[in-house]
């Protein structure tokens, strides 16, 4: 096969719907902030726990797809998700947290079920652009969270728009068991299950200086994309005099531009330039966008406001999938394992920079010198990438 359609529809599907949930609480922040009576800046905690222990099930991910299947593993991230929104729901922090720690269970696992699926049924002269097409679900998941969400919350209330989350989740948990048995048929293998350890995991990073900078690169870029996420509302709500609504829009054109670009990016580096190379480009892009980002007030004109959006949509949010395509590279005959590894790095990223970022800005009361200081790390992650790129052939 050379395009995975419907396994490429249902990864999507997959990780449009865990993201979206993942993604309510940053989305509805100033509403739950003030419910709860916490500062909205610790939405960004909320990712935090989220992606931290994703970091657990992407390192634990390729054993499981192994013995159990990639069909089997994706039904237990949305069981992960359900477990988030029900638990979520609540209310309260306590019931946050958990929630939080409920996705993040299974939420890690997401890409490697990905590359396990797509990368046998994908001719290698498409593979950066149907992975690329996969990550769609993740900017695709916070377009709908920051469009929806907050009109429904503002209607019916921040727990009931978790509830009504349950459904879609649900449905797709119950469809994926149609193909499971076609396409988890090489689960179980011995030899797969015994190069799929922790021991081997580090052995595949401490072989190849290239992909430590992959790692370390997309460390960064995942950290700069969830500080986004995490406080694109709450900063304009707070310091821009954006209502709800119209922040939780600038958050989607954020998104769209994650959804529109991947696919344009995933072509690029297939037919034209090394994603390796398209990857430094992204990293500078990115940090301009950030540090303007700090800057965000009452005098910025929404247009401005909305084109500094779309710049770090398209790069902090939009680079996923050629940076997953470059892992799969790296990795060869172990690129399941590989993916696990690149999604640790990133959600290790997720969990560190958000947090940073808001226990600078609640001590030092400006955004701005967070978002500077996650630009300047963006600057030396690109920086870092063309130092090992120009050793490197295509």
């Amino acid at each position: 096969m050379t395009f995975p359609l419907w396994p490429l529809l249902a990864t999507m599907a997959m990780q449009t719907l865990a993201t979206m949930a993942a993604y309510t609480v940053p989305a509805l922040a100033p509403e739950i902030a003030r419910d709860l009576g916490v500062d909205g800046a610790w939405a960004g905690y909320f990712i935090s726990v989220v992606y931290g222990i994703g970091i657990v099930s992407s390192l634990k991910a390729a054993r499981l797809i192994h013995r159990h299947g990639a069909v089997r593993v994706s039904q237990l991230i949305l069981l992960g998700t359900c477990a988030m929104l029900l638990i979520s729901a609540l209310g309260g922090l306590a019931a946050l947290v958990l929630g939080a720690m409920a996705l993040g269970f299974g939420y890690g696992a997401s890409a490697p079920v990905s590359t396990h699926l797509l990368v046998p049924r994908t001719a290698p002269t498409i593979l950066n652009l149907v992975l690329s097409i996969r990550q769609i679900g993740v900017p695709l998941g916070g377009v709908l969270g920051a469009l929806l969400l907050p009109p429904i919350a503002l209607a019916v209330g921040w727990q009931n728009t978790l509830l009504l989350q349950v459904v879609p989740v649900v449905l797709l948990l119950l469809l994926l068991e149609l193909p499971r048995r076609s396409w988890d048929r090489d689960a179980g293998g011995p030899t797969a299950l015994g190069k799929s350890g922790l021991p081997a995991l580090a052995g595949l990073l401490r072989a190849s200086a290239e992909m430590q900078r992959l790692a370390l690169a997309c460390f960064i870029y995942t950290g700069t994309q969830m500080c986004f996420v995490a406080f694109t509302v709450v900063q304009l709500t707070s310091r821009a005099d954006f209502g709800l609504v119209a922040a939780g829009q600038a958050l989607a054109v954020y998104q769209v531009f994650g959804v529109v670009s991947r696919p344009i990016w995933g072509w690029i580096a297939d037919a034209w330039l090394p994603a390796r190379w398209l990857l430094v480009c992204q990293g500078f892009a990115m940090a301009a966008a950030t540090i303007a980002a700090g800057q965000f007030g009452p005098g910025w004109p929404v247009p401005l406001v909305l084109l500094v959006c779309a710049v770090a949509g398209a790069t902090a949010s939009g680079y996923t999938g050629i940076a997953y395509g470059e892992f799969v590279r790296l990795g060869g005959a172990q690129r399941t394992e590989a993916t696990g590894l690149g999604s640790a790095a990133m959600f290790s990223g997720a969990l560190v920079m958000p947090s940073l970022a808001a226990l600078v800005a609640t001590s030092s009361g400006s955004y701005a010198i967070a978002y500077t200081t996650v630009g300047v790390l963006a600057v030396a992650a690109g920086v870092l990438l063309a130092s090992g790129a120009r050793h490197s052939r295509r």
